[in-house]
């Protein structure tokens, strides 16, 4: 079946669907603010697909996007600059089209760094600490030039498709990593709304906040013992899936004890031998695969939904996708720093394309972001939240047939939305709460009840006619330098 034929078949399927979904959806008179919805709108929506990509700041993809809060600038010339300590010179941020970028540190003191206390200067100092240890000739971050790539930015001509998704379907420009850190903690609050520490891993009210949580390790393979939010799934009867690209790569081995076995912030801080090291291997690093390390998962003999990206693809195509997933890239996907931008786009579009051609397609939202900034500039100030949060601001997509198309959302808003949206829609409402969920832990913050945070129910208009499926090449020319002869994909 050629393309062509395909696409008319879900545009007929999803205006078909319209009229049975109108009675799902709410009255004229319906309010949609950012406290609790009717659910009878947003359960319009019954697949929500979480694509969570790495290390990559607003400014560093959509700086220049027209209408969104992106690089301040007076006749197409930033008016932005940061300080680079070694050249004495205040450096604007550039068109940067190397497909394989450097980016910085990103762990708590980077971003601390970063923002300098709002001055949000810090980007090519930290950069510049981060080449100290690195030696691999083929890491960006790593090389002899005087100047690191953190304040050059991609064009539209870089990276179409995800500026083609941005045009149809929504915009966020005011997403926040939920945690000013690197990716281990992200991963952690995009599926449990905190990061922590627990001393005792049988015990949820052991644990406390932390941004340089525990790793999970052979001799320690389960040290996440608060509640995540498929303790509250599987209570309910909401199907879930954690979906891997290309399997999981193995937990490091340790016999040295749980306090021995947590990374350092000096290991976390060289950019270029995490990237090194999260390439070595085959299969989503372990760092980013932390739904397998929460207790409530064993506990709930969930295990067996956490699959390979494969399966996701079989059950879009029959039209059996679960309610909720999680998708996780191996280190070659996942844009993480050396990884190409080309082939991140490349994978994440060929995800969207199998919603897409879905049977789910009329009922399904999938969220894009990315986990933390890479080091990249951005210039907007995270807003606190708490001791943890909010990180540097991060790109958003909303991509849905019943998404507000050209809508750019400048609500705050970080993953801990995600969980507010999946809550309201198949949860009635209930929340990661330990005063409510049936599985106390310690945590004195529910994220989803924030005052700050925005609702993303706003990025939907269930009254529209739906939204038609945006097929796009997986490989588009584009502007990008180095980009390898052959498609991935």
């Amino acid at each position: 079946m050629s393309i062509s034929i395909r696409s008319a078949r879900f545009i007929a399927l999803a205006g078909a669907g319209a009229l049975a979904l109108a009675a799902c959806s709410p009255s004229s008179g319906t309010t949609v603010g950012r406290g609790a919805v009717t659910e009878a709108g947003i359960q319009t929506i019954r697949h929500v697909i979480v694509i969570f990509q790495e290390n990559r700041s607003f400014d560093s993809y959509f700086g220049t996007y027209p209408g969104a809060d992106g690089i301040p600038m007076s006749n197409g010339v930033p008016t932005v600059c940061v300080p680079d300590p070694v050249t004495k010179q205040c450096v604007k941020p550039f068109p940067d089209h190397a497909d394989r970028n450097g980016g910085g540190p990103h762990v708590a003191q980077a971003s601390a760094a970063d923002v300098d206390g709002g001055r949000m200067d810090g980007f090519i100092r930290e950069a510049l600490a981060g080449k100290k240890g690195c030696t691999n000739p083929t890491n960006p971050i790593c090389s002899n030039s005087p100047t690191p790539d953190v304040m050059g930015y991609h064009t539209r001509s870089d990276i179409p498709n995800y500026w083609a998704y941005a045009e149809h379907y929504v915009l966020q420009d005011h997403m926040f990593e939920s945690v000013h850190s690197w990716s281990f903690p992200s991963h952690l609050f995009l599926i449990s709304g905190w990061s922590a520490t627990c001393g005792n891993p049988s015990n949820p009210k052991s644990c406390y906040s932390s941004d340089m949580p525990q790793l999970a390790n052979q001799a320690d393979p389960t040290p996440y013992a608060w509640t995540d939010i498929t303790w509250l799934l599987h209570r309910y009867g909401v199907s879930w899936a954690w979906y891997l690209d290309h399997g999981a790569q193995p937990l490091a081995a340790s016999g040295t004890g749980r306090r021995k076995a947590r990374p350092t912030a000096q290991a976390a801080n060289d950019t270029g031998r995490i990237g090194d090291a999260i390439e070595s291997l085959g299969g989503v690093p372990q760092i980013w695969n932390v739904l397998p390390g929460f207790t409530d998962v064993s506990q709930d003999s969930q295990l067996g939904n956490i699959r390979d990206l494969s399966d996701f693809f079989a059950q879009a195509q029959a039209g059996t996708l679960p309610a909720v997933s999680w998708i996780l890239p191996d280190a070659a996907d996942s844009e993480h720093p050396p990884a190409l931008v080309s082939r991140g786009q490349a994978y994440v579009t060929t995800i969207v394309n199998a919603v897409m051609r879905s049977p789910d397609w009329d009922s399904s939202a999938i969220f894009l972001t990315w986990d933390d900034w890479g080091g990249f500039y951005d210039h907007v100030v995270p807003p606190q939240v708490d001791t943890l949060g909010y990180g540097i601001r991060v790109p958003g997509l909303v991509i849905s047939p019943w998404a507000r198309s050209g809508y750019i959302d400048h609500q705050t808003l970080s993953f801990d939305a995600y969980l507010k949206f999946i809550e309201d829609d198949f949860l009635h409402g209930s929340r990661l709460d330990p005063k409510t969920d049936g599985r106390p832990d310690s945590r004195t913050v529910v994220r989803e009840d924030a005052s700050q945070l925005g609702n993303l129910a706003l990025d939907f208009d269930f009254h529209q006619k739906p939204l038609p499926p945006l097929i796009l090449p997986p490989c588009p020319q584009t502007t990008l330098t180095g980009v390898p002869p052959a498609c991935p994909y």
